[in-house]
This record gives structure tokens, C-alpha cells and sequence, in this order.
């Protein structure tokens, strides 16, 4: 039997929900209640199932800890999962992202942190070390911090060969071609409107990227203020944003089988930060970006909260599963696509991030 499991990360713990037909879910108490939980990975390479948390405990600081039995007991390293040298004279404030490389490197994990770094595991999440490329980097001190801090919040490795693309905020899109050794800007299309020059070599406020999962030099960008994608492997990036009613947004979400069908969850202008006429919506495209369909049925029509760039997640079923979560604590999940969605849960604590996963089981 295949059991569908959803991590929900949020402002105050991390709630497993689990479902057999993406309808109906079973939702858990709450681990590490009063501690901020703004990543999470499901990893279920070799036929085992691995959650990772990025936790923040204002205590005890950030680290990572991880589950092989679906959350029923939690492991960390004594001396925890992401420290800086002393030599490097900086402390890590957040865990922004946690992301699986793909099954051909076995063991490694990518984590993306605040301030501005990346760090790369080979034991499956246990032991992190600094990517000495983009910390050294010389643009390093022009980085900015977004509204929400400097953050390294998407790490997307790919699956054919040893480039790596990075996205920060802000920084904008960097690309590695030899598995992080170094790093160049790559935001050629982006805008960076904010800025006395509106189109930098590096600077730009980009919000979230995905891969595509057959094409691997295309992918896809939700900016502040505008939505891209680029065919050449973050060369050069052109506006897919017609259609949709806002260009502004956190969320982009690639479909793990198909060519061409991504995500987006479009929110109004800066000074609201709402969805578009307070009716919230997913859309959808099919053929990458030329075209864009709302998906709002199972939504509510009142809705006036935000959804963050890793509050929505998509798994590897067929058809495939949409989630994502609101800063007002409702969780929703769609089993087709998006054509149609469940509220999951509400009432939590603002969510932060989201992630499913189907795991195999008697």
C-alpha cells in the first residue's frame, strides 16, 4: 500500500500528515513545538524514507535533524549538523532549504542557509561542510538581505550532469558548473527594477526557481516582480508572466514527470502581499509559461494571507499532488494537478514549508 506523507513546517513545530488517497488525512501532534521549522526534506532514496528538518530553537540556535521511522523518534549529531569555522567569523541564524540530490549521488544533500551559503552532506543530511566556492565568492559582500533575511532558498542540483544553480535573496540565480567548485551570476532578463541599474550582472530579488524535469537547461523563475524561464540553463531568462493576474509571488513549482507544467501562486503588489482581489488561486501552465490556467476549486474565495516560497511542494504520483500552505495556518492538497483541492488542516501557526512524499508500506 502506498501512503502518501506531508511534512508541514511552520513558526511554532512540524506537523506530519498522512494520507491513502490524498483526500482524507490522518494529521499528527506536533514535533518540536515552540521551534520554528522553516525547511524540511523527504528523502527516500534507497528504498528507506528520510525526513530532515531545518530547526530553530531560539535557545539553542539552528540544526538539522532527521527521521527513519516517519517521525516517531528524531536524531541530530551531538556537535550539530551546520556549523561555520571559527575562522570564518560567522554563525548560522536559519536553515533555509534542504534539498535530496538526485539517486545518482546516493548520500548527498544540499542545505541552503542564512547568511548567504550553501553546504553540501554525503551521509544523507547527518554532516554538512561549507561550499567553500560561493562563500568565498567575490560577490559575496554585495549580497543583500531580503525582506525575510539573506537567504541561499534554492539549491537545485542536476540530475544529468555536476551543475548546480543557486537562487538568493539577494543575489539572484548563480550557476555552477563543476558541483560547486565555482560559481558565476546568471540573471541575464531579470529585473532588477529596485536598482539604479535595472538589469545587473547580479543583485536581482529572485524569489524561488525549479528545474524542469525533462529538460534540464530550462528553468523556471518567480522574481520580485516577474516571472521567467530560460532554456539555456539560466544564460539568459525571458518573461512568461502574461496571463497571469499578478507577477509577484514566492511560490514555483516544477511537474516531476512533464515537460513544460509548472506552478505559480500569483499574490498582489508589494505593499499587500494578498492574492489578487483576496481570492486565492494556484495556476498552472502546460506549456511552459505561454499560457496559464487558474486552479481554484476547493479554495476559499476570502483569503488574505500570503503563501511562502517553500510553503508549497509537489510528489511523484500520477497524477501528481499539489501542496502548499497559508501564513494563516491552512494546509490544502490537490491529488489531480491542481484541479481540485482539500483542506489539509487549519489554524496552525504560520506555515513555512511544505513537502510530500509517497512511501511505500505495508
Amino acid at each position: 500500500m502506498t501512503t502518501t506523507l506531508m511534512a508541514i513546517g511552520t513558526k511554532k513545530g512540524l506537523w506530519l500528515a498522512t494520507s491513502t488517497d490524498r483526500q482524507a488525512w490522518t494529521l499528527s501532534e506536533p514535533h518540536f513545538l515552540m521551534q520554528e521549522v522553516a525547511s524540511v526534506g523527504i528523502d527516500t532514496r534507497g528504498g528507506r524514507t528520510r525526513i530532515m528538518a531545518g530547526v530553530l530553537s531560539y535557545h539553542w540556535g539552528p540544526t538539522v535533524v532527521y527521521s527513519d521511522d516517519l517521525g516517531e523518534t528524531w536524531s541530530e549529531p551531538e556537535q550539530g549538523a551546520i556549523k561555520f569555522s571559527e575562522s570564518d567569523n560567522a554563525a548560522v541564524e536559519r536553515i533555509w532549504q534542504l534539498q535530496p540530490d538526485s539517486a545518482g549521488r546516493p548520500g548527498v544533500v544540499w542545505a541552503g542557509c542564512q547568511p548567504i551559503s550553501i553546504w553540501k552532506s554525503t551521509d544523507y543530511g547527518e554532516h554538512f561542510e561549507l561550499n567553500r566556492g560561493l562563500w568565498d565568492h567575490p560577490h559575496r559582500s554585495q549580497w543583500g538581505a531580503g525582506f525575510g533575511g539573506a537567504a541561499a532558498h534554492s539549491v537545485v542540483p542536476s540530475p544529468a550532469d555536476d551543475t548546480v544553480h543557486v537562487a538568493m535573496s539577494t543575489g539572484g540565480v548563480y550557476r555552477s558548473d563543476d558541483g560547486g567548485a565555482s560559481w558565476a551570476p546568471r540573471n541575464k532578463g531579470i529585473s532588477a527594477y529596485f536598482m539604479p541599474d535595472p538589469n545587473p550582472e547580479f543583485g536581482q530579488c529572485v524569489h524561488k526557481i525549479a528545474r524542469d524535469a525533462v529538460e534540464p537547461n530550462r528553468l523556471y523563475a518567480q522574481n520580485h516582480h516577474g516571472v521567467y524561464r530560460s532554456d539555456n540553463g539560466a544564460e539568459t531568462w525571458e518573461s512568461i508572466a502574461d496571463g497571469l493576474p499578478a507577477d509577484f509571488g514566492f511560490v514555483m513549482l516544477s511537474h516531476p514527470h512533464h515537460s513544460g507544467t509548472a506552478w505559480v501562486i500569483p499574490l498582489k503588489a508589494d505593499g499587500e502581499r494578498i492574492p489578487p482581489d483576496g481570492k486565492l488561486a494556484v495556476h498552472r501552465t502546460d506549456d511552459s509559461g505561454s499560457s496559464w490556467i487558474r486552479q481554484d476549486q476547493g479554495l476559499p474565495k476570502g483569503e488574505y494571507n500570503a503563501v511562502l516560497r517553500d510553503a508549497a511542494g509537489v510528489d511523484t504520483l500520477d497524477p501528481v499532488g499539489v501542496y502548499f500552505g497559508t501564513r494563516g495556518g491552512s494546509v490544502y492538497a490537490s491529488a489531480d494537478e491542481g484541479e481540485s483541492f482539500t483542506e489539509v488542516a487549519s489554524h496552525l501557526p504560520d506555515v513555512l514549508c511544505v513537502r510530500a512524499a509517497a512511501v511505500v508500506g505495508s
